[in-house]
């Protein structure tokens, strides 16, 4: 599971904007799957992000650390104790109780 953050552009859906996104920042052609969740997040300074969710299953072309700090394979039952932003960690709590997968 990957999180990958950027905004969708004029004439593309959410899909295409993850695609997009993945192939940008990890040089892959990925299969979007369906969407698994979708979060408003309000931040204290009064900002607000929609976040969506989706399974990504399969993909082509070799990963690529193109703009992350760090980037590794890990079971989703030890997500929680990685450094997640405030905006995700709902959603990482479910992933890693199976609660979507």
């Amino acid at each position: 599971m990957g999180v990958s953050r950027g905004k969708i552009e004029a004439g593309e859906t959410s899909e295409d904007a993850l695609a997009r996104e993945l192939n940008e920042e990890l040089g892959i052609t990925a299969v979007i799957g369906r969407r698994v969740a979708r979060v408003r997040h309000k931040y204290r300074n009064g900002g607000a992000i929609d976040l969506q969710f989706f399974v990504v299953r399969e993909f082509d072309g070799a990963l690529e650390n193109r703009i992350f700090n760090d980037m590794r394979w890990t079971p989703l039952t030890d997500l929680p104790g990685y450094d997640f932003l405030a905006a995700d960690l709902g959603l990482i709590r479910d992933l890693s109780e199976g609660k979507l997968l």
